[in-house]
């Protein structure tokens, strides 16, 4: 993993979580927050996405057009089942669980399905990043307050989600060729398009949103798309075997987010954790 690629992902994971604190912060905002910060992203990179078209000029086919419709669906899923996570457990649980799970799913599948052959060296730091994930996620006595299971729950099945169009993604910009700012900003559209008729159908909870967390939305809008396109971009010239770990440095900065904005609990034994993490994003790197 070059030392670029390196820099792209760890900038993008203290965007990726910013943005995860902007979300908590909602709370059960759910699909209509979803379309709402889907809404200013589309517009906020309409003009870059633009460019892109004319100077760049990529093929955009029938199989190209299915990626990144493709993409919208699963971001979709990912983005309900995250804010729902938001809505009954701490950041400090579902962040963690979604984030660690998806890149162990994303380089298993890397590896059977591009045939990625990531080193020893690099093997251990995922395998570090995994056992940090978990002990993170590990509740003394085995409880975890409200929430808790569901928190654990949602967060699996978002780290499903996240393997899913990490690998999708992958194929689009290194194989097909899809600009990673353009395949990012489709992603958004199709996922604000979808979800439009539930905006309508809740005008009053839209307003609520609006007028309670504006910041908070124009924060998501601009960093989500932001950190994808960065990780995008290294994933242009980068295995997903490499990339999709080397992003969970992000659990570390969502713990220390957790401790010290959100007063959540257990942060000696998460930050020890998140610690083992950070010797296996080294392994990556050196791997």
């Amino acid at each position: 993993m070059t030392l670029f690629a390196l820099l792209l992902v760890l900038t993008a994971a203290f965007f990726h979580t910013t943005w995860n604190l902007f979300a908590k912060r909602v709370g059960d905002g759910g699909a209509v927050f979803v379309w709402m910060f889907g809404a200013f992203s589309v517009l906020v990179y309409a003009p870059l996405a633009t460019l892109v078209l004319v100077f760049q000029k990529p093929h955009l086919g029938p199989v190209e057009l299915m990626f990144m419709f493709g993409s919208g669906v699963l971001h979709l899923g990912y983005f309900l089942l995250l804010q729902r996570g938001y809505a009954v457990a701490d950041l400090s649980v579902v962040y963690p669980l979604a984030r660690g799970t998806g890149p162990l799913l994303s380089t298993a599948a890397a590896i059977v399905i591009f045939g990625e052959r990531p080193s020893a060296v690099a093997i251990c730091g995922i395998l570090l990043i995994a056992v940090g994930v978990f002990f993170i996620t590990r509740e003394p006595g085995g409880t975890g307050g409200p929430g808790f299971g569901w928190g654990v729950i949602y967060g699996l099945l978002t780290g499903a989600f996240i393997a899913a169009y990490t690998i999708w993604d992958k194929q689009a910009v290194s194989a097909l060729l899809i600009p990673p700012l353009l395949q990012s900003w489709a992603t958004t559209l199709v996922t604000t398009a979808l979800l439009t008729p539930v905006a309508i159908l809740h005008k009053e909870k839209a307003a609520a949103i609006w007028r309670n967390h504006k910041p908070e939305v124009l924060g998501v809008a601009i960093l989500s798309p932001l950190s994808y396109i960065l990780v995008l971009t290294a994933l242009v010239f980068t295995p997903v075997s490499y990339v999709a770990p080397a992003r969970e440095i992000s659990i570390l900065i969502g713990v220390l987010m957790g401790a010290s904005l959100l007063s959540e609990g257990n942060v000696r034994q998460r930050l020890f954790a998140a610690g083992a993490m950070v010797l296996g994003i080294v392994a990556l790197a050196l791997g």
